[in-house]
């Protein structure tokens, strides 16, 4: 496993396991799965509805709690203290590794307030924001006490996100990208550029896309219900990409979103 530290020191996986769409028993046994096989970042949210699986499954592996890096999204403005102990009892946990707002709620910059009292008692060790753009990004940027540590965003070989990056960048805030594997969509994993890359290495289009998106310094949470998949999406740490394979990988980008929800 490769680590990022964070702009308070807290260090995050560069791969984690992500969960959406993925109810009782299945969440339950996928995450047991995942963790089986090396992963040791989890990434659910409220939202998800699967917050006691994953707390089950982290619980019921044995592992030690502080190997677990595990993430969570607020969905409401409403009770945000509520919010986050029904996180916690749900997780199992005393502590959360990250704690994201989901999306614009409205009120953020509130919200984001309550979240920075947790984070100074360490009930979270590290805070940040998810599908934020523009000015919902740079009202708690500009405002906040406690900087943003990771934003969460849809970033792959189709979405790269370069000018996004660079902000982020000079904002020392951790960009982590979900649908790294765009989804499969655009017959991503028959991609010549991918394969044609990946022989060399002896690797998936899959291994491909991921390793782009770690050696552009991003997190990536790759999802996968066949743990077959799981292992193969893991094994990325043994190969790096070179300067030419990193710029034919840069002409894919298509850059916009691939869902249509965001420019």
């Amino acid at each position: 496993m490769e680590y990022t530290k964070l702009n308070n020191g807290v260090l995050m996986p560069m791969l984690g396991y992500g969960t959406w769409d993925m109810l009782g028993d299945l969440a339950y046994r996928c995450v047991s799965e995942a963790l089986e096989v090396g992963y040791r970042s989890i990434d659910g949210a409220q939202m998800y509805n699967n917050e006691g699986e994953l707390g089950r499954a982290i619980e019921e592996s044995a592992l030690p709690r502080q190997e677990i890096f595990l993430t969570t999204k607020i969905q409401s403005d409403k009770d945000v203290h509520g919010a986050i102990h029904r996180s916690q009892d749900l997780l199992r946990t005393d502590y959360l590794d990250l704690l994201l707002i989901h999306w614009p709620l409205g009120s953020d910059l509130d919200v984001w307030r309550v979240m920075e009292e947790y984070y100074d008692k360490g009930v979270l060790r590290a805070i940040g924001l998810s599908n934020f753009y523009d000015d919902d990004y740079r009202q708690i940027v500009d405002n906040c006490r406690i900087r943003p540590q990771v934003i969460q965003q849809e970033m792959h070989v189709l979405c790269q996100r370069k000018e996004l990056r660079k902000v982020y960048k000079k904002d020392e805030v951790q960009l982590e990208a979900w649908s790294p594997l765009a989804d499969g969509r655009r017959e991503i994993f028959s991609n010549p550029v991918l394969n044609e890359i990946g022989a060399k290495y002896g690797k998936t289009a899959a291994q491909v896309m991921l390793r782009f998106i770690i050696e552009c310094s991003v997190v990536a949470i790759p999802k996968s219900r066949n743990m077959d998949r799981m292992r193969e999406n893991f094994d990325i740490f043994d190969f790096n990409l070179d300067e030419e394979d990193m710029s034919r990988i840069a002409t894919l980008d298509e850059g916009k979103t691939i869902f249509g929800w965001y420019k």
